[in-house]
């Protein structure tokens, strides 16, 4: 193995330790947005009791489409972990 390819496995692993580390980040907006979400659903509970059926099923829904970009963020830091690894050292043989 050449020192070509030493500094090549090094730049591709950095690149996906960097990567992953980005992408787990993206699980800080979802926590902020359903918190946000669930203090006004319920502030407007408390302003208006009677609706709160319609309240909560519609924060619920708004809560777990908030949630996927969590759950994309941390599947994208998973893949750059575990398999992107073993695909760069493949190419670089």
């Amino acid at each position: 193995m050449t020192d070509f390819q030493f500094l090549a496995r090094g730049i591709a692993l950095a690149g996906c330790g960097i990567g992953a580390g980005c992408a787990l980040i993206a699980g800080v907006g979802p926590g902020i947005g359903e918190g946000n979400a669930a203090a006004k659903a319920l502030e407007a509970i408390g302003r208006q009791p009677e609706s709160k059926a319609d309240i909560t099923s519609t924060m619920l829904l708004g809560v777990a489409l908030a949630e996927t970009t969590g759950i994309y963020g941390f599947v994208t830091g998973l893949l750059l972990i575990f398999v992107a690894p073993g695909m760069f050292m493949g190419f670089l043989e």
